[in-house]
């Protein structure tokens, strides 16, 4: 082959969740370029933890002639297609415009990669539907487990604990899918009762930015001692994953990003199924709402699940 191309969009977790393909051609194929087509914010996830060599933004007006039927296409992006020996694209192209289009350009084999993994009866799990296109290569994801290594390229924006910390992400990209500030607050508050000398870390993106205040002032309301990371890249993030003892949270691409820097945690779940969408890692433990939605979740859930794992162990 010689040179591979990942074409991926999509928000964190999705970039995350297809991390275990991009990492099986890696392992499998340690010769190869292998170069991502995507937002350089996300994409330098695969980049500094070695999966892939190189990020170009997929941010390029020049770009949207590629997505209409019979366009002229720029030659420089045509060049840059034909240049690579295999392209996966997870782009959606419902009408294979797209696809048409890189053929146009020359792609010498373009494997039609999914979106959006499907939710079927039974489920099988993100990581593994997003690898399946590889199977065309000969390549079969074994384990969709990630364990990166975020600090070799990126320090942790943490200073040494001088206690047990525990990180929370109290919000995800779709409210529907967050449990109440309120009922986390009472969380952390009974895990202080227990294990006093406590530091928490609470993390925020830009789908809590205008809200995070609430919850620090909660926080601060009760005298917990928090520190709060904002404003920091994904690759600082998942080193700071690295530097916690436990982490909390929701459905979200920053738990994912936790789950892959190696953290382990509790992630809270609504609408969505934890068997399609968690973090395919037993170091995350799951709690999914009865009632299919996060108010459905009990702080006493919560704390018997905690009670039952390292947080807590002796």
């Amino acid at each position: 082959m010689g040179k591979i191309l990942f074409i991926r969009g999509g928000a964190v977790g999705d970039f995350i969740l297809t991390m275990p393909a991009i990492r099986l051609v890696r392992e499998q194929l340690p010769d190869n370029e292998i170069e991502i087509l995507g937002y350089p914010s996300i994409a330098e996830l695969a980049t500094a933890t070695g999966l892939a060599d190189r990020v170009r933004s997929i941010e390029d007006a020049r770009l949207a002639t590629f997505f209409a039927p019979g366009a002229e296409l720029d030659k420089e992006w045509c060049d840059y297609f034909a240049s690579f020996d295999v392209v996966l694209s997870y782009l959606y192209d419902p009408d294979g415009f797209f696809a048409g289009n890189l053929e146009r350009a020359g792609v010498k084999m373009l494997i039609d990669a999914p979106f959006r993994p499907e939710e079927n009866d039974p489920p099988v799990a993100a990581a593994i539907q997003l690898a399946q296109p590889l199977e065309s290569l000969a390549l079969y994801l074994d384990d969709p487990d990630l364990h990166l290594d975020y600090g070799k390229t990126t320090a942790s924006p943490l200073k040494p604990a001088k206690a047990l910390r525990v990180a929370i992400h109290p919000g995800s990209g779709s409210p529907s899918k967050n449990w109440s500030f309120a009922s986390w607050i009472e969380v952390l508050a009974e895990i202080r009762e227990t294990i006093p000398n406590v530091e928490y870390v609470v993390t925020s993106g830009e789908a809590e930015y205008e809200i995070i205040g609430q919850f620090l002032a909660a926080a601060e309301s009760i005298r917990l001692p928090v520190t709060h990371l904002q404003g920091h890249s994904l690759t600082e993030l998942g080193a700071a994953y690295a530097d916690v003892d436990y982490y909390l949270g929701h459905d979200s691409g920053i738990s994912h990003l936790a789950g892959s820097a190696g953290a382990e945690g509790l992630l809270l779940f609504g609408p969505t199924d934890p068997n399609i969408w968690a973090p395919a890692t037993d170091r995350m433990q799951v709690l999914r709402s009865s009632t299919g939605q996060p108010a459905g979740i009990r702080v006493k859930e919560v704390m018997a699940k905690l009670r039952q794992s390292k947080l807590f162990a002796p």
